[in-house]
């Protein structure tokens, strides 16, 4: 039996509310794809945020930024991302950073899914510079108000994101 047929395949998973997917997340989903056999992006449904975006809106807005990465799969769960990564069969939770203070947030993450899956490695990523000051709160904050988002998201996200604006003030 050849050497590539005991291989594992290297699976990763990316979980976050990408409430909305910005370009900053889409560096990050581009050079963990680069890292992993599969990278799947893993939407959270949190019940505890008030999202702009459906699950299965970012869902389809994620599948339609990540479509010319064909090693990643877009996904979405209701569980702890310990047991969705376990259900995942990977070995990796993948972690972006901006900052000192999303280090600090994301390390007591990384420990508790440690404890919660022993077999899942947390790997961080730093964010390019270019986009540390950026978040998804920051970009729903500036669309709010009708504020140019398109070099902080991708044109996909930047349309859904200006219908969303005229939905909400018209009521819908």
């Amino acid at each position: 039996m050849s050497e590539s047929a005991h291989k594992t395949e290297r699976v990763a998973v990316y979980p976050g509310s990408f409430d909305p997917v910005t370009l900053g997340h889409l560096d990050i989903i581009t050079r963990a794809s680069k890292q992993f056999d599969r990278l799947v992006v893993a939407v959270l449904n949190n019940k505890s945020k008030n999202p702009l975006f459906t699950v299965e809106e970012r869902v389809e807005l994620l599948q339609l930024v990540t479509a010319d990465l064909p090693n990643v799969e877009v996904d979405s769960f209701r569980d702890l991302t310990a047991n969705y990564v376990r259900i995942k069969g990977a070995q990796v939770i993948m972690r972006g950073i901006r900052s000192v203070t999303d280090f600090e947030y994301e390390l007591q993450l990384a420990s508790l899914n440690k404890k919660l899956n022993k077999d899942a490695e947390t790997i961080f990523m730093m964010t390019d510079p270019k986009y540390s000051y950026l978040s998804s709160s920051v970009v729903k904050e500036i669309a709010s108000f009708e504020g140019d988002v398109s070099e902080l998201v991708p044109a996909e996200v930047e349309d859904a994101l200006r219908r969303k604006v005229i939905e909400k003030k018209n009521g819908v």
